[in-house]
């Protein structure tokens, strides 16, 4: 099987897991998180600088990203998701008002070259089957002197407290949501992500590749999450790219 049909396989798989999770996905990301996730979107939406911007939500989920990007200004959001069970849930909970909600797979995004102010994803990055080529879309949608925001668990400091954290995620947290949501399987999966998904660091190097500058990341949560941050370089105009 070719690596694009490998990725858009499991592209699907994923798509069909996350489904799955429809009903219980909030209550479980609050349990996870100690209720600490939507004070982090709100600090993703803060670095995306979003009034009066268009923005990508890539992954959105049940919308909360999107309906914060709203609140703090945005002029209008496209929600993006594979999975039409999880944008169902996110239009029945935010409505449509300013945001258009809309499935797809992030290796092949439906929109022009230099359609978006901000790029942004909040737990997404992880789950995508090919990290480089999703970078270079969101790139190339992205106006030169955009953002691009992605907000995902990361693997802890290698300090005793970071095996803490590890451990906690690993053998407490993810197996007590399994419990709970009767899909064990899917919350198995989730410590599993981190296999194999870059460190902090190689993230930000795997952003300027993709074309981003001044790239920074910060970590929250004693380390266990990192929001990054990059912007589209303003070279791309001399490939005659639009600006705003």
């Amino acid at each position: 099987m070719s690596d694009q049909g490998t990725a858009g396989e499991r592209t699907r798989t994923i798509g069909e897991m996350f489904s799955r999770l429809v009903p219980h996905y909030d209550r479980m990301n609050r349990l996870m998180t100690a209720g600490r996730d939507g004070r982090w979107r709100t600090l993703a939406v803060e670095a995306s600088q979003p009034r009066g911007a268009v923005v990508l939500d890539l992954g959105a989920g049940t919308g909360d990203l999107s309906a914060e990007f709203r609140r703090q200004g945005a002029a209008g959001v496209v929600g993006f998701d594979v999975s039409a069970a999880m944008l169902a849930r996110a239009e029945r909970k935010h409505g449509a008002d300013g945001i258009d909600w809309l499935q797809g797979d992030a290796l092949h995004l439906p929109f022009a070259d230099a359609s978006f102010d901000v790029v942004a994803s909040a737990f997404v990055m992880r789950n995508l089957p090919d990290l480089a080529g999703s970078f270079a879309e969101m790139a190339r949608v992205l106006r030169p002197g955009g953002r691009l925001v992605g907000l995902d668990i990361t693997h802890p400091p290698d300090t005793v407290w970071g095996s803490v954290l590890r451990f906690g995620f690993e053998q407490g947290v993810t197996r007590v949501a399994g419990l709970l949501s009767g899909d064990r399987s899917a919350y198995r999966y989730l410590p599993n992500s981190l296999s194999g998904y870059p460190e902090a660091d190689e993230l930000s190097r795997m952003l300027e590749s993709a074309g981003l500058t001044d790239v920074s990341y910060r970590r929250l949560s004693m380390g266990a999450v990192a929001l990054h941050v990059g912007r589209k370089s303003e070279a791309h105009l001399s490939r005659g790219l639009p600006s705003r």
